[in-house]
């Protein structure tokens, strides 16, 4: 059962009482402080479980370390983040192959995601040609297509905007897509 005195101290006032031994200042000090530890070993290491293992070393750390703590040279917060933090890195170096981080010498045979500069001039060409086609469509099939297909909006949402019967909407994006696919494929 905690001490009610040592739930509400400072995790300054914690430590130099888990310093002396105080389980009940430790675990105070657990409990005031393990969600924000938590949220820097799970930054560190993108993974849940290896932050939770991360997470119970830091607390181990400070049970048998708590009396290395200097109340001038840093903050509590400050002095058990950076622990969190270098064990967590410390987790990293030890099992490289669970780091989500890739080395800047494989840097050269990741692939690029994007486009080519070849694949890019095409690209443009093919929206230039899709642009100058629609252009060519009647503007209620223009406008009805551009916003289904580049707004997202649904047939029933189109036909509340048009004030239309969903059957007509549906009808003039079929017709305005044929005349689009024959115009594209001249």
């Amino acid at each position: 059962m905690p001490d009610p005195n040592t739930a509400a101290a400072s995790p300054e006032a914690l430590l130099a009482q888990v310093a002396l031994g105080n389980r009940g200042a430790f675990e105070a000090l657990y409990r005031s402080t393990c969600d924000r530890l938590f949220g820097i070993c799970v930054r560190v290491l993108s993974n849940r479980a290896e932050a939770e293992e991360v997470l119970q070393e830091v607390f181990t750390s400070v049970w048998r370390k708590a009396s290395q703590y200097q109340p001038g040279r840093a903050s509590a917060m400050s002095w058990l983040g950076m622990m969190a933090r270098n064990k967590a890195i410390d987790r990293l170096r030890t099992h490289p192959e669970r780091s989500s981080l890739t080395s800047l010498d494989l840097a050269a045979e990741v692939p690029d995601p994007g486009a080519s500069p070849a694949q890019a001039v095409e690209t443009l060409a093919e929206s230039a040609r899709l642009n100058r086609c629609l252009e060519e469509l009647e503007d209620k099939r223009r406008t009805l297509i551009r916003a289904a297909f580049f707004g997202g909006f649904t047939y029933e949402e189109l036909a509340r905007r048009a004030e239309a019967p969903l059957g007509s909407v549906k009808s003039w994006i079929r017709r305005g897509l044929a005349q689009l696919r024959s115009c594209l494929e001249t």
